[in-house]
């Protein structure tokens, strides 16, 4: 599977209009290859040089496979949002205090749809 932006390149900056500093949307972004018996996909979106360790700007599951684009979270429906580091689901949109951060968007190929409804805060900092 591949996935890109069309507003910014693999390890490029993250335009201001998509940080806390300017709009803070979401990130659009584009989904490639994804496997032909794939019953759902999930992702993570995260930042592992945050000061406090790892920070989960985004989680999502069940995405219809066949999207092959997620922009502004219009067309997700179905899939479900876990919590994120600042406990409550949704997108987070990067915000780092000083220096160079790296923003990992990691897609998964399931092949199953889960169970499972949004967890408590407690019990998604177990499962992710």
């Amino acid at each position: 599977m591949k996935i890109e932006s069309d507003v910014f390149v693999n390890n490029g900056k993250i335009p201001i209009r998509y940080t806390c500093n300017g709009e803070g949307i979401q990130i659009p972004i584009k989904m490639f290859d994804v496997p032909k018996d794939a019953k759902s996909l999930a992702l993570i979106v995260d930042d592992p040089d945050a000061p406090n360790g790892d920070f989960v700007h985004w989680v999502v599951w069940n995405i219809d496979p066949k999207i092959s684009v997620i922009k502004n979270n219009n067309n997700i429906s179905g899939a479900t949002e876990g919590y994120t580091s600042l406990g409550k689901p949704g997108w987070v949109a990067p915000c780092p205090p000083s220096g160079i951060h790296h923003y990992n968007f990691k897609l998964f190929a399931l092949d199953t749809v889960l169970s499972m409804s949004k967890l408590e805060k407690k019990e998604s900092k177990r499962r992710y």
